[in-house]
């Protein structure tokens, strides 16, 4: 059963090996709030509800130049191997705020996605005709995919850096990498209306932890079975997915290698966070 435990900045939701009818669960679920109120930064909106406008205006500008901020230094450990750093490319796509589900609708939800990635490595939607903050499967489709006069794509790198504890990260809490690009920022001063996929592959040697932190939505799949869940539109939220509590329900064994597969979408302004945490020391990426 999920348990709470709320304090004065913050509200922890764990849920430990939840017995459902599509699986398990192991998690361990924060709810991050902001009350700087600054756009773009470490503010805007408080707990789960994203809000605020942008005023200064911005062109689009289709040049594809990806660049990402990286907040966190990487350092080789003293262990006998030197770790390295891991470098990741994903497929941006940016679409515009008259998307249906963009700027349309607040707050977290669970189960916008089925447990299984689709037969052609995307989520599979399980949403009806819709939920709070989407609007039914043709516009969910949309997301992960290229649309002729609804998104453009492009590719983009994150690199997650290794400490001196073996964690390797990625840390941007100003997550805009297409300002002024593809389809622009439609007259804010950041573009905040895009997803982001990525598709990559480890050997499970036991004990790794996989770590989100951020908002909106985001989707993490081992094996082809949903890992961590944290969809809706909402301020900064964090789950961590426990290998070892999780193999069961993911079908994983010690020594096998296996895909991970990651949804992110940033539908609401005024504020993009985005970090990635984990002990899984050779992802690798895999282009589909």
């Amino acid at each position: 059963m999920k348990t709470h435990r709320c304090f004065s900045i913050f509200c922890v939701c764990g849920a430990m090996a939840i017995a459902t009818g599509t699986g398990q669960f192991a998690c361990n679920r924060q709810i991050e709030t902001d009350v700087d109120g600054s756009d773009g930064g470490t503010g805007g909106y408080v707990g789960t509800d994203k809000g605020g406008s942008d005023s200064e205006g911005g062109g689009g500008t289709d040049t594809h130049a990806n660049t990402g901020t990286n907040t966190e230094d990487g350092k080789d450990s003293d262990s006998e191997t030197t770790k390295q750093s891991a470098e990741l490319v994903g497929t941006l796509r940016d679409f515009t705020h008259s998307h249906v589900d963009f700027e349309n609708g607040l707050g977290a939800e669970d189960g916008i996605v089925e447990d299984q990635l689709g037969a052609d490595k995307k989520p599979v939607y399980a949403g009806g005709s819709g939920t709070k903050t989407t609007h039914g499967q043709a516009a969910f489709d949309q997301w992960f995919r290229d649309v002729e006069g609804v998104n453009q794509s492009t590719e983009f790198k994150i690199v997650l850096t290794p400490n001196d504890e073996g964690v390797f990260s990625y840390d941007n809490q100003a997550f805009f990498p297409i300002d002024d690009e593809l389809l622009g920022n439609q007259g804010r001063n950041h573009n905040y209306h895009f997803t982001y996929e990525l598709h990559t592959e480890f050997t499970y040697k036991g004990g790794e932890l996989f770590t989100f932190t951020g908002d909106d939505d985001l989707w993490v799949f081992i094996n082809g079975r949903l890992a961590i869940d944290i969809g809706g539109v909402h301020g900064p939220m964090s789950e961590t997915a426990d290998l070892d509590a999780l193999k069961d329900v993911l079908g994983i064994e010690a020594g096998g290698t296996y895909p991970l597969d990651f949804f992110f979408a940033e539908r609401h302004t005024v504020q993009s966070t985005f970090r990635i945490d984990t002990t899984i020391t050779d992802l690798a990426p895999v282009v589909l």
